[in-house]
């Protein structure tokens, strides 16, 4: 018989690729990661992980048995599922992150109103870029998460997943006040190719688009400042050291000295949250979905009234 526990020891080895990344996945030391695999081999009667270097790896059996590991543990899932759906209470733990900015905007209504509604659900929420959410949901290690996309890249969803659109979120330029495009009532990007940029870090998602967009104009960006932190950003706006893409999700309040000009090409993220499809029946997962959309919704009915106010008080 083989033992639940030590088939998802062996699942996260498969999927994270190390002793180390596994025990850090499953919250244990790595000496119990090498002691559940080591019962897990005497119980298949065969070697299933092999010294690599410093490191292990799988050998043929090792790789077969975490293939089934998977799809048992996905069973469970959904077995688990099916009887939280049965009981048809909001109880548990609940997992999910989002997104810096999201994580600021959506949480503290929705999370107060899980809360509020549904007294016996434990909800831990994090913080995480869109790509490392959405493979934290992939893992297991995450219930849901709150990722985005732009108008003209957008994220892959992996198999398995099922998402649910929350809000577009309109971004514009901005720009400090004494900009020589400042007086205007829209922009379009090229002409800010002798612009320094201030953008987001190295490798995230949003950066990344960033330099997409502005090369597919034939700008090579200047990029003087990084943070991931949109009121970084416009802090250094203020000072006069660059301009930014600034969306309206999680940028209140505004500094003094800046303006914020739309671009004439509108620019929207999309923002939405994902989940594992073997976990879709479980109330908590939908009552999280219905109280992120419901605090999406309310954001929305706000935001264009702060938006056309905000480029009112900025001229």
């Amino acid at each position: 018989m083989l033992n639940l526990e030590r088939l998802r020891t062996l699942d996260a080895l498969a999927r994270h690729g190390s002793v180390s990344a596994a025990a850090d996945a499953l919250h244990v030391t790595t000496s119990a990661v090498s002691q559940q695999l080591g019962k897990l081999e005497r119980e298949a009667g065969q070697q299933l992980i092999a010294r690599n270097g410093r490191g292990v790896r799988l050998t043929d059996a090792g790789r077969l048995l975490s293939e089934h590991a998977a799809r048992i543990l996905s069973q469970v899932e959904l077995a688990q599922s099916d009887l939280e759906a049965h009981r048809g209470q909001v109880v548990g733990e609940l997992r999910l992150s989002a997104f810096p900015t999201a994580a600021r905007g959506l949480f503290p209504a929705a999370l107060a109103a899980l809360r509020a509604e549904h007294p016996g659900l434990r909800v831990r929420s994090s913080e995480l870029e869109p790509e490392n959410g959405v493979a934290g949901v992939v893992r297991g290690d995450l219930d849901l998460a709150v990722v985005l996309d732009w108008y003209n890249k957008p994220m892959p969803v992996p198999d398995g997943l099922v998402k649910a659109a929350l809000l577009d979120d309109p971004a514009d330029v901005a720009m400090p006040a004494d900009h020589r495009l400042a007086d205007r009532d829209e922009v379009d990007l090229a002409e800010f190719a002798e612009d320094e940029w201030i953008t987001w870090g190295e490798g995230e998602f949003c950066h990344e688009w960033l330099m997409f967009t502005l090369r597919s104009k034939g700008i090579e960006p200047i990029v003087g400042h990084r943070a991931g932190e949109t009121h970084t950003q416009l802090g250094l706006v203020a000072a006069g050291l660059g301009v930014c893409i600034a969306p309206l999700l999680g940028r209140h309040p505004v500094p003094s000295g800046i303006v914020m000009i739309p671009l004439r090409q509108r620019v929207r993220r999309h923002v939405y949250v994902v989940w594992r499809a073997d976990a879709d029946r479980r109330p908590s997962i939908r009552a999280a979905v219905g109280a992120l959309r419901a605090a999406a919704r309310r954001l929305g009915q706000g935001q264009d009234e702060s938006h056309s106010q905000e480029r009112g008080e900025g001229r």
